[in-house]
Protein backbone atom coordinates (compact mmCIF):
# COMPACT_ATOMS: atom_id res chain seq x y z
CA UNK A 1 0.00 0.00 0.00
CA UNK A 2 1.51 3.24 -0.98
CA UNK A 3 1.06 6.17 1.26
CA UNK A 4 0.82 9.61 -0.83
CA UNK A 5 1.03 12.84 1.39
CA UNK A 6 -0.39 15.69 -0.39
CA UNK A 7 0.69 18.93 -0.05
CA UNK A 8 0.00 22.33 -0.84
CA UNK A 9 2.03 25.01 -1.94
CA UNK A 10 2.20 27.78 0.79
CA UNK A 11 1.36 31.13 0.73
CA UNK A 12 2.48 33.91 -2.07
CA UNK A 13 1.92 37.61 -1.60
CA UNK A 14 -1.28 36.74 -4.04
CA UNK A 15 -2.69 33.88 -2.51
CA UNK A 16 -6.38 34.17 -2.66
CA UNK A 17 -6.19 37.29 -4.67
CA UNK A 18 -5.64 36.56 -8.09
CA UNK A 19 -6.36 32.97 -10.28
CA UNK A 20 -2.37 32.91 -11.53
CA UNK A 21 -3.26 29.33 -12.79
CA UNK A 22 -0.29 27.99 -14.51
CA UNK A 23 1.86 30.84 -14.57
CA UNK A 24 5.01 30.93 -13.88
CA UNK A 25 7.62 32.89 -11.86
CA UNK A 26 5.24 33.43 -8.72
CA UNK A 27 7.12 32.64 -5.61
CA UNK A 28 6.87 31.95 -1.97
CA UNK A 29 6.60 35.17 0.42
CA UNK A 30 8.40 35.30 3.78
CA UNK A 31 5.16 33.49 5.11
CA UNK A 32 5.23 31.16 2.65
CA UNK A 33 9.04 30.39 2.99
CA UNK A 34 8.31 30.20 7.14
CA UNK A 35 6.08 28.02 6.25
CA UNK A 36 8.26 25.61 3.81
CA UNK A 37 11.03 25.56 6.61
CA UNK A 38 8.26 24.72 9.31
CA UNK A 39 6.93 21.28 6.68
CA UNK A 40 9.93 19.95 6.81
CA UNK A 41 9.90 20.16 10.72
CA UNK A 42 6.33 18.25 10.61
CA UNK A 43 8.40 15.66 8.44
CA UNK A 44 10.95 15.15 10.86
CA UNK A 45 9.55 11.66 11.68
CA UNK A 46 8.60 10.52 8.47
CA UNK A 47 10.88 8.70 6.44
CA UNK A 48 10.08 9.40 2.89
CA UNK A 49 10.63 7.52 -0.31
CA UNK A 50 10.19 9.60 -3.21
CA UNK A 51 8.96 13.39 -3.37
CA UNK A 52 7.17 14.91 -6.49
CA UNK A 53 5.96 18.08 -7.56
CA UNK A 54 4.45 20.57 -9.90
CA UNK A 55 7.26 22.11 -11.78
CA UNK A 56 6.02 25.31 -10.81
CA UNK A 57 8.10 27.46 -8.35
CA UNK A 58 5.66 28.03 -5.26
CA UNK A 59 5.61 24.21 -5.23
CA UNK A 60 9.11 23.37 -5.25
CA UNK A 61 10.19 26.40 -3.23
CA UNK A 62 7.36 24.45 -0.84
CA UNK A 63 9.45 21.55 -0.72
CA UNK A 64 12.78 22.57 -0.87
CA UNK A 65 13.75 22.49 2.79
CA UNK A 66 12.02 18.95 2.91
CA UNK A 67 13.80 17.99 0.06
CA UNK A 68 16.94 18.97 1.68
CA UNK A 69 16.01 16.96 4.99
CA UNK A 70 15.24 14.03 3.50
CA UNK A 71 18.32 14.11 0.93
CA UNK A 72 15.73 13.21 -1.64
CA UNK A 73 15.68 14.71 -4.88
CA UNK A 74 12.46 16.64 -6.00
CA UNK A 75 11.13 14.95 -9.07
CA UNK A 76 9.06 17.43 -11.43
CA UNK A 77 5.85 15.67 -12.82
CA UNK A 78 4.44 18.50 -15.87
CA UNK A 79 0.95 16.54 -14.95
CA UNK A 80 1.33 17.79 -11.14
CA UNK A 81 0.78 21.70 -12.40
CA UNK A 82 -2.72 23.65 -11.42
CA UNK A 83 -5.36 23.91 -13.85
CA UNK A 84 -5.20 25.66 -17.02
CA UNK A 85 -7.54 28.79 -16.30
CA UNK A 86 -7.33 30.05 -19.87
CA UNK A 87 -8.56 33.61 -20.16
CA UNK A 88 -9.20 34.16 -16.57
CA UNK A 89 -5.14 33.59 -15.75
CA UNK A 90 -4.43 36.81 -13.67
CA UNK A 91 -7.76 38.04 -13.10
CA UNK A 92 -8.80 39.37 -9.26
CA UNK A 93 -10.91 36.90 -7.99
CA UNK A 94 -13.60 39.82 -6.99
CA UNK A 95 -14.01 40.63 -10.63
CA UNK A 96 -14.65 36.80 -11.39
CA UNK A 97 -16.93 36.93 -8.61
CA UNK A 98 -18.99 38.95 -10.83
CA UNK A 99 -19.76 36.33 -13.80
CA UNK A 100 -22.36 35.37 -11.89
CA UNK A 101 -23.53 32.32 -14.41
CA UNK A 102 -20.16 31.18 -14.86
CA UNK A 103 -18.86 32.01 -11.29
CA UNK A 104 -22.56 29.64 -10.15
CA UNK A 105 -21.45 26.92 -12.39
CA UNK A 106 -17.39 26.88 -10.86
CA UNK A 107 -19.45 26.51 -7.15
CA UNK A 108 -22.53 24.36 -7.79
CA UNK A 109 -21.30 22.02 -10.90
CA UNK A 110 -17.78 22.49 -11.72
CA UNK A 111 -17.64 19.30 -13.72
CA UNK A 112 -19.60 21.22 -16.24
CA UNK A 113 -17.09 23.90 -16.47
CA UNK A 114 -14.27 24.72 -18.30
CA UNK A 115 -11.79 27.51 -18.34
CA UNK A 116 -12.70 30.05 -21.30
CA UNK A 117 -9.52 28.62 -24.04
CA UNK A 118 -7.87 26.37 -20.93
CA UNK A 119 -8.91 23.30 -18.70
CA UNK A 120 -11.97 22.05 -17.85
CA UNK A 121 -12.33 20.52 -14.15
CA UNK A 122 -12.90 16.86 -15.32
CA UNK A 123 -9.80 17.28 -17.19
CA UNK A 124 -7.74 18.61 -14.65
CA UNK A 125 -9.21 15.47 -12.40
CA UNK A 126 -8.02 12.77 -15.01
CA UNK A 127 -4.96 14.06 -15.76
CA UNK A 128 -3.89 14.22 -12.00
CA UNK A 129 -5.49 11.30 -10.69
CA UNK A 130 -3.90 9.30 -13.52
CA UNK A 131 -0.66 10.48 -12.74
CA UNK A 132 -0.69 10.12 -8.71
CA UNK A 133 -2.29 6.35 -9.76
CA UNK A 134 1.05 5.87 -11.97
CA UNK A 135 3.41 7.13 -8.77
CA UNK A 136 1.57 5.00 -6.36
CA UNK A 137 1.66 1.68 -8.53
CA UNK A 138 5.52 2.85 -8.54
CA UNK A 139 5.87 3.17 -5.23
CA UNK A 140 3.50 0.47 -3.94
CA UNK A 141 5.17 0.31 -0.34
CA UNK A 142 6.74 3.57 -0.46
CA UNK A 143 5.80 7.50 1.91
CA UNK A 144 5.74 9.48 -1.47
CA UNK A 145 5.75 13.67 -1.01
CA UNK A 146 3.26 15.34 -3.43
CA UNK A 147 3.48 19.28 -3.84
CA UNK A 148 0.76 20.46 -5.99
CA UNK A 149 -1.93 23.43 -5.86
CA UNK A 150 -4.91 23.88 -3.76
CA UNK A 151 -7.63 22.82 -6.52
CA UNK A 152 -5.67 19.63 -7.28
CA UNK A 153 -5.18 18.55 -3.74
CA UNK A 154 -9.03 18.76 -2.94
CA UNK A 155 -10.05 17.28 -6.22
CA UNK A 156 -7.66 14.07 -5.38
CA UNK A 157 -9.00 13.84 -1.84
CA UNK A 158 -12.63 13.65 -3.71
CA UNK A 159 -11.22 10.98 -6.13
CA UNK A 160 -9.69 9.02 -3.56
CA UNK A 161 -12.80 9.79 -1.18
CA UNK A 162 -15.41 8.56 -3.47
CA UNK A 163 -16.70 11.66 -3.56
CA UNK A 164 -18.18 13.26 -7.07
CA UNK A 165 -16.34 15.74 -8.66
CA UNK A 166 -18.78 18.45 -8.14
CA UNK A 167 -18.76 18.10 -3.93
CA UNK A 168 -14.37 18.63 -4.79
CA UNK A 169 -14.75 22.52 -3.04
CA UNK A 170 -15.83 20.89 0.06
CA UNK A 171 -12.60 19.51 0.65
CA UNK A 172 -9.89 22.22 2.39
CA UNK A 173 -6.36 22.23 1.90
CA UNK A 174 -4.90 25.42 3.46
CA UNK A 175 -1.27 26.39 1.87
CA UNK A 176 1.26 24.29 2.76
CA UNK A 177 -1.34 21.58 4.49
CA UNK A 178 -0.39 18.40 4.27
CA UNK A 179 -3.46 15.54 3.38
CA UNK A 180 -2.58 11.84 3.18
CA UNK A 181 -3.86 8.88 1.12
CA UNK A 182 -3.46 5.43 1.53
CA UNK A 183 -3.95 3.95 -2.01
CA UNK A 184 -3.70 0.07 -2.14
CA UNK A 185 -3.81 -2.27 -5.36
CA UNK A 186 -7.06 -1.95 -7.36
CA UNK A 187 -9.19 0.85 -7.35
CA UNK A 188 -9.21 0.93 -3.14
CA UNK A 189 -8.35 3.98 -1.32
CA UNK A 190 -8.22 5.75 2.11
CA UNK A 191 -8.29 9.34 3.61
CA UNK A 192 -6.15 9.20 6.38
CA UNK A 193 -5.67 13.04 7.11
CA UNK A 194 -7.30 16.34 5.93
CA UNK A 195 -5.61 19.37 5.47
CA UNK A 196 -3.05 19.21 8.22
CA UNK A 197 -1.35 22.10 8.95
CA UNK A 198 0.82 21.48 12.34
CA UNK A 199 -2.03 22.67 15.13
CA UNK A 200 -4.73 24.26 16.07
CA UNK A 201 -3.86 27.54 16.54
CA UNK A 202 -5.56 29.02 13.84
CA UNK A 203 -8.99 28.03 15.27
CA UNK A 204 -7.75 30.54 18.14
CA UNK A 205 -9.46 33.69 19.03
CA UNK A 206 -7.66 36.88 17.13
CA UNK A 207 -5.25 34.28 15.51
CA UNK A 208 -3.51 35.61 12.73
CA UNK A 209 -5.10 33.75 9.94
CA UNK A 210 -1.90 31.53 7.95
CA UNK A 211 -4.87 31.29 4.97
CA UNK A 212 -5.98 33.05 2.55
CA UNK A 213 -9.27 35.14 2.99
CA UNK A 214 -12.75 33.21 1.52
CA UNK A 215 -14.19 34.29 -1.86
CA UNK A 216 -16.16 36.79 -0.29
CA UNK A 217 -12.95 38.64 1.82
CA UNK A 218 -14.06 37.50 5.04
CA UNK A 219 -12.24 35.11 7.47
CA UNK A 220 -13.19 31.66 6.71
CA UNK A 221 -13.91 31.04 10.87
CA UNK A 222 -17.07 32.78 9.63
CA UNK A 223 -17.77 31.49 6.22
CA UNK A 224 -15.54 28.20 5.53
CA UNK A 225 -16.25 28.55 1.53
CA UNK A 226 -12.84 28.28 -0.41
CA UNK A 227 -12.66 28.41 -3.85
CA UNK A 228 -10.16 28.39 -6.99
CA UNK A 229 -7.42 29.16 -4.41
CA UNK A 230 -4.49 28.30 -6.59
Amino acid sequence: MATLFLIRHGLTAQTGKLLYGQTSGVHLDHRGRAQAEDLARRFAPVRLTALYSSPLERCLETVAPLAAAKRLPVVERAELIEMDAGAWTGKHLSALRRKKAEWSIVQSQPSAFGFPGGEGFAEAQDRVVHEVERIARRHRRGRVAISTHGDIVRMLLAHFSGAPLDAFQRFVADPASVSVVEVARGTRSYLVLMNETGGLARFGDGAEPPWEASRDGRSRRRDSSSKLRG
